[in-house]
């Protein structure tokens, strides 16, 4: 495997970190993550025109690149700590219409979407917060030529500026978790549906959906009924990779205030960043940035190629949620006081960072699948 970069795809990323650091400056994310302000829709449009609503879709429906070209732009999001729905649309979203959807829903969702005139969002976990099988407990019911959805989804993100929720129910009980599982493209306005904000450490939008009722035609059933966890399972595996390219965004920009940080901050005479404890916390800070962007590209690089990745995707999320974790510890190390006060940057990303971390399954979910894909071996 070669991780290394070709010039379009160089192009590509450098071009993504002068557009975010010129459109969305630290002023702006401390709004958003504040809940001062939503995000900017002259920016999304903008978004739109640079193509990157269109990375990784079918070329038939409007798009180009593949999942690595969008695991690019996902990592200089992350490097300034975008709060958008670009995530949930396409890394989510978009992903499950491509796995799942018929050729119509497809030329429905995916052409505007790629407009930037559509958003998508999914709705999985629920109460206990579990993103397996087991943790979907929302019915949908079969009545009158059509499905009945009845349950409440939390942790949605983006779910208020969404058009279309993507929601997992149980049409049926099989014989194992996976069995039974149905997927919904669901119109957010639909009568019966009702949001309620939810309140995060990271700032980023979630809601918790309650759906009373809402009848929900036929052909809104994506793929088969009740089949719909294989379709679910990659598209995880493709969220859970994609988050770790925000990680792995947020992890550089961290070690480059903190290498920075060091350099200029003098104690008795000297910078900061000249005391060997200083160095060897830098050190190890790069030696967990790296490990983080090998397994990550490793597993990202799998899924792009259509080969087995369980394995490699649950080793990328375990391994860089822990390495983002003692990433942003040690930048607080460094930076002392002034790394927790408003007027700095560095404590949006230590939430988000934690945020990221239990997103799709913190690291004992994901070292339990380890563990389970071994067995089976």
């Amino acid at each position: 495997m070669d991780f290394g970069l070709n010039e379009q795809q160089e192009m590509l990323q450098k071009s993504a970190r002068e557009f975010l650091n010129d459109e969305y400056p630290d002023r702006l994310m401390k709004e958003i993550a504040r809940g001062d302000r939503d995000f900017p829709p002259v920016l999304w449009k903008k978004m739109a025109d640079l193509g990157w609503l269109s990375l990784s879709l079918p070329e038939n429906y409007g798009g180009f690149g593949d999942f690595l070209d969008l695991m690019l732009v996902l990592e200089e999001m992350g490097r300034v700590n975008l709060i958008s729905p670009y995530f949930s649309t396409l890394a989510l979203g978009a992903a499950t219409i491509i796995e799942a959807a018929s050729p119509r829903q497809k030329q429905m969702i995916l052409p505007p979407l790629a407009e930037g005139k559509l958003k998508l969002t999914m709705a999985l976990p629920e109460q206990d917060g579990i993103y397996g099988p087991e943790g979907i407990r929302l019915r949908a019911t079969r009545q009158d030529g059509s499905y009945v959805l009845d349950g409440v989804k939390m942790f949605v993100p983006e779910a208020e500026s969404a058009n279309y929720l993507i929601c997992a129910a149980r049409t049926s009980a099989g014989g194992f978790q996976t069995e039974g599982i149905s997927l919904f493209l669901v119109e957010k306005n639909l009568p019966g549906i009702s949001l309620l904000p939810l309140k995060t450490i990271s700032g980023e939008r979630q809601c918790r959906v309650e759906f009373a009722g809402v009848k929900v035609p036929a052909d809104s059933l994506l793929g088969e009924d009740g089949k719909g966890w294989r379709y679910l399972a990659k598209a995880l595996s493709r969220g859970a990779v994609a988050r770790c390219a925000e990680m792995i965004g947020g992890a550089k920009k961290v070690l480059e205030m903190t290498l920075n940080y060091a350099k200029e901050r003098v104690a008795f005479g000297h910078p900061i960043g000249a005391y060997q404890s200083i160095q060897h916390r830098c050190a190890d800070m790069l030696i967990d940035l790296e490990g983080a962007r090998l397994v990550t590209y490793q597993a990202a690089w799998l899924l792009n190629a259509g080969l087995p990745a369980d394995d490699k995707v649950a080793i990328a999320k375990a391994w860089t949620g822990q390495a983002y974790r003692r990433i942003v510890t040690s930048a607080h190390q460094v930076h002392g006081a002034i790394g927790f006060t408003e007027d700095h940057v560095l404590h949006w990303y230590t939430r988000r960072a934690r945020a990221q971390e239990f997103s799709f399954g913190g690291t004992d979910y994901f070292l339990d699948q380890l563990v389970q894909d071994v067995v089976k071996k």
